[in-house]
């Protein structure tokens, strides 16, 4: 990553100057490259995304043998995570 260097002229005021780097600034395309990478996030590693799938098959098969054995019924299933009043 290259430096944007920019020398004060003589007689010249800090406003014009600092105008100067900020026009230089904006034509290097550094402030875009930045903003870019702002809000993104790295994708999930390979180990990530199998554990996430493992965890979902091992919660799909829980929930289906607690619906074969009777432990819960289908209306018990549907109202889960909501909250009753």
């Amino acid at each position: 990553m290259s430096k944007i260097l920019i020398k004060k002229n003589k007689g010249e005021s800090f406003e014009s100057m600092f105008r100067r780097f900020k026009n230089r600034e904006r034509s290097s395309g550094k402030q875009l490259t930045i903003k870019s990478g702002r809000f993104h996030s790295k994708g999930l590693t390979k180990n990530k995304r199998k554990e996430s799938a493992l965890r979902r098959i091992m919660k799909t098969e829980n929930i289906a043998y607690l619906l074969r054995s009777g432990k819960i019924t289908e209306q018990e299933l549907r109202g889960r995570g909501r909250r009753r009043r």
